[in-house]
Order: structure tokens, then C-alpha cells, then sequence
């Protein structure tokens, strides 16, 4: 069309051309070539100048075209941004049951979103379950307070930053020195501040991570040694994650003693919240009769420290019935045994007075102590499970 219209208004300019004066004979051919000539170029000109505008018009429709595609793409997004549902804008109660729901891992990850998550996942009532599913079976009064302590240690001001406290008023010549060392002391204080949150999710990554030592009792010490087969001795144990294991410190007398690798199943909470050099003050004597479960203070000499022993209370000598007709509970003999040593042993059994029972013994075999009754029947297949396959010389 737009070349139809281009056409006819050459043919216009044209026909303009041409005047009704007359023309004289011997121009008439001239003035038909020139009128010719000149039409020709009017034609070529229009049409380079028409090629050139409609050359322009393909680029400005790709230019609008590209402008609503961009557009249309913006609004799809805006669309689907504000379909889109943030964590945050979730129900109080979903969102704390979704949390609920998170591993230990997952809570650190969770936390690691943004500042508003990472107070929902410190809150205690969440790591409390962690905590009772993991540690809770060895996690005790005592090691609470190795904790309280651990944290009271870190906020404690070390040495170095009373003395950098000083020197400002004991060299007021040496201000600059005294600056640096402030500064790097007061860096020292932040970083042991990221460690003195008491929450319960700091207690649990200490736990896991192995930085708390923390009082617990070890069965069969020294990896089942024949020397404390059926015992349990206080220690500092620390977790190891990488072996799901533990190492633990002892001390029997003078230095520490180390053991490595110990599984869960030889470890528990002291039953008896005492130092293990203190004698426990028995309150089941009067109660003691043949067959009862019993664990009892025994060690080697003044010096050491005192190791849980499981035994039996067995029958006395002048006992000839059973059952029934047994009257060893009424005496105030009463018989310690301890079966898995063979019967020549002589740790294999001994007699105490439970009227005037406190500490018995001698140097030679040792030192028993208090005695504690076992009622708990899960108490007593732990130590079942532990019997050694051989008996003890």
C-alpha cells in the first residue's frame, strides 16, 4: 500500500511537469528527455528515501516488541514472588512444630537463615529433647555443675587483662603499648564470650563436640582388665563424634590415667552424687538378706580412690535352710559375695558387722566401704551383661 502511495504522488510531480504553454518545435524533443530524465530521478529519489523509512520500521517494532516481552516477564515474576510463602510468614504453631521436628543439624542450618530464626533456634524447650534423647542417661547433678563451672571459667578475666587494667596507672609514659595490649585482651574477652552462653544448646555442642570434661563412672576399667572385672570407677570422660566413643581420665593415685574408645554401654551416671575418696554412709544394713543385688565401695589402700563393686549377699556358714527357713537376715554377720572370682580366691567373699559397719579391711585386701542395695532391675542386667566369659583368678 505504502508503495501504491508513493507511485501515485510521483505521478502528481509529474504530470505538474507538463504545462499547457506551448511548446516550440525545435525544444520538443529536449524538454520531452529532461521532463523524461527528471521524472525518472524524482521516482528513484522517493523510493531510496522510502526504502530508508521503512527500513526503520522493523527495528522499532522489535523495540517495543522486546519492551512488552521484558515487562510481562517482570509482572510474572512480581506474580509468583508474592505467591511465594516465607518461613516467617507461617502460623506460630507450624512453624514451632516444623522446628520441633529438626535434628540438632538441622536447628544449627535453621539458625544460620536469619536473626529472627536464630532466637527460635536457641530456645531451650527445643534442645532440652536432644538433650534427654542423647545425654540423658549420663548427665547427672555433677555434671551439670562441671558445666556451670566451665561457663563461670570463660567469663572469669584471665590474668593478662587485670594486668593490662594496672599498667594504665603504673605507666602513663607507655600509653600506646598499654593500648595494644588492651585491645588484644579485649579481643581474647569477645571470643570467650561466644563460649559463655549457658543456653541449653551451647551445653549440648559442648557436649558433642568434646571441649567439656564431665564426671560420669566407667564399668570394667582399663578395656575389662581382670582387676576390675565388676566394678565402676569415677572418671572425667569426654566424647569423641568421629568414633561415637569416649576417652576418659582417671585417678587411682598420684598422675592421671587415660583410656580411649569406650562404648556407651560401659558408661553411666554416678548413682551416688560424693567425691569418690569419701566413704558412703550405708542406709540399707538392717535390710540385707541373702540374694539381694548390692554394689560396694572397695579400694586398695588409704590413698586411692574408691571403685563401685557388684556383689551378692550370700548365706552365712551356720545357715543349713533356704527360702523359708533362712535366718541370715536376722543376724548381724552378713556374707559378701563375689562370684566372679573362682571360690579359692580371696576376694571371692567377706563378712561385715552391719550394726558397726563404716570402713573394713586391711592393706593386703584392700578397703570396703560403703554398700548401696540394688533395687532397680534394669541396674541389675547391666551388670549381668557385663560378666566376664571366664571366671576371675
Amino acid at each position: 500500500m505504502f508503495y501504491v502511495l508513493i507511485s501515485c504522488v510521483s505521478l502528481i510531480l509529474l504530470s505538474k511537469s507538463f504545462t499547457n504553454k506551448p511548446i516550440p518545435a525545435g525544444n520538443t524533443q529536449m524538454k520531452l528527455l529532461s521532463t523524461w530524465y527528471w521524472g525518472k530521478s524524482s521516482i528513484a529519489s522517493w523510493f531510496q528515501k522510502s526504502k530508508s523509512v521503512i527500513s526503520l520500521f522493523p527495528i522499532s517494532l522489535t523495540m517495543v516488541s522486546n519492551k512488552r516481552i521484558l515487562a510481562s516477564k517482570l509482572e510474572n515474576e512480581e506474580e509468583e514472588e508474592e505467591k511465594k510463602v516465607s518461613l516467617l510468614d507461617l502460623p506460630e504453631l507450624t512453624l514451632e512444630c516444623i522446628l520441633e521436628r529438626l535434628s540438632p543439624d538441622g536447628l544449627c542450618n535453621m539458625a544460620a537463615v536469619c536473626a529472627s530464626l536464630r532466637g527460635r533456634c536457641k530456645s531451650d524447650h527445643l534442645w532440652e529433647k536432644h538433650m534427654k534423647q542423647k545425654w540423658g542417661e549420663l548427665i547427672g547433678d555433677s555434671a551439670y555443675r562441671q558445666w556451670q563451672c566451665h561457663i563461670a571459667s570463660r567469663k572469669r578475666p584471665s590474668l593478662l587483662d587485670q594486668c593490662s587494667r594496672k599498667s594504665l596507672f603504673m605507666d602513663v609514659n607507655g600509653f600506646w603499648p598499654f593500648l595494644r595490649i588492651r585491645s588484644k585482651s579485649e579481643k581474647r574477652r569477645q571470643s570467650r564470650s561466644s563460649f559463655s552462653d549457658d543456653s541449653m544448646k551451647a551445653w549440648y555442642l559442648s557436649l558433642e563436640s568434646g571441649e567439656l570434661w564431665f564426671p560420669a563412672q566407667v564399668y570394667n576399667r582399663e578395656n575389662g582388665n581382670a582387676g576390675f572385672m565388676l566394678s565402676c570407677y569415677d572418671a572425667q570422660i569426654s566424647y569423641v563424634s568421629q568414633t561415637d566413643t569416649f576417652q576418659a581420665r582417671y585417678s587411682p593415685h598420684g598422675g592421671w590415667a587415660t583410656e580411649e574408645n569406650i562404648q556407651w554401654d560401659r558408661l553411666r551416671s554416678p548413682p551416688i552424687d560424693i567425691p569418690s575418696h569419701d566413704l558412703y554412709v550405708s542406709d540399707c544394713l538392717d535390710d540385707l538378706k541373702p540374694g539381694d543385688h548390692i554394689e560396694i565401695q572397695w579400694r586398695r589402700n588409704k590413698g586411692f580412690p574408691y571403685g563401685w563393686w557388684y556383689g551378692i549377699i550370700g548365706h552365712l556358714e551356720s545357715c543349713h535352710g533356704h527360702g523359708h527357713y533362712c535366718c541370715c537376715h536376722h543376724g548381724d554377720m552378713v556374707i559378701l559375695e563375689f562370684n566372679q572370682y573362682n571360690s579359692g580366691s580371696r576376694w571371692r567373699q567377706t563378712v561385715i558387722n552391719r550394726k558397726y559397719h563404716r570402713e573394713e579391711g586391711n592393706e593386703i585386701d584392700g578397703f570396703y566401704g560403703g554398700i548401696r542395695k540394688l533395687h532397680n532391675e534394669e541396674e541389675i542386667a547391666r551388670w549381668k551383661n557385663l560378666w566376664p566369659t571366664r571366671i576371675v583368678e
